[in-house]
């Protein structure tokens, strides 16, 4: 008797991973203290206001990024916000957009080359899913980390994450 193999799509797969990263960011989040949001740990640093907005705003800007075929360049602006309440609902209008945008893509529009123009030249051409695999989740972790370290310069609690912190316990 054949029985039917279920396939799970390269966009649930993605959407499985994110939503297991989603509230180990918001954690992290949590953490940061209002009164340094304007801290930076040097001077050619983003301050922690800009990098907490970073992390809550990437995964839902990089969805919505790879929406246009080719993508185009354009200047990064980090924005630096007036509270940690406005880099958490930045966090939920992100988690919000992948959620929406990311199922929308079947595995065909995945394997697509997708292309990043600077212009008129052609700078990146790779399938989509490569890019939202580096850009909307291994970029969104580097920057988790990188942020783990301010909240230790500023002498706030890590928490953990995969596995336990200096300060906390594993929860896994």
């Amino acid at each position: 008797m054949a029985t039917a193999q279920s396939h799970t799509s390269m966009a649930d797969a993605l959407l499985a991973e994110f939503e297991m990263q989603a509230p180990v960011t918001r954690k992290f989040l949590e953490r940061l203290p209002e009164d340094k949001l304007t801290w930076k740990p040097h001077e050619k640093s983003m301050t922690a206001g800009q990098l907490a907005y970073h992390l809550a705003t990437v995964p839902g800007g990089i969805a919505r990024f790879v929406k246009n075929n080719p993508g185009q360049t354009s200047g990064f602006v980090f924005p630096q916000p007036a509270s940690r309440q406005e880099i958490l609902e930045k966090l939920d209008e992100s988690i919000a957009t992948v959620r929406e945008l990311l199922p929308t893509y079947d595995d065909k529009a995945m394997m697509e080359t997708w292309r990043l123009l600077a212009g008129d030249k052609e700078v990146m051409a790779i399938p989509r899913v490569a890019f939202l695999r580096n850009i909307m989740l291994n970029h969104w972790y580097q920057h988790c980390g990188q942020f783990s370290v301010y909240l230790r310069l500023l002498n706030v609690p890590v928490p953990a994450s995969w596995g336990p912190s200096a300060d906390e316990p594993s929860s896994m």
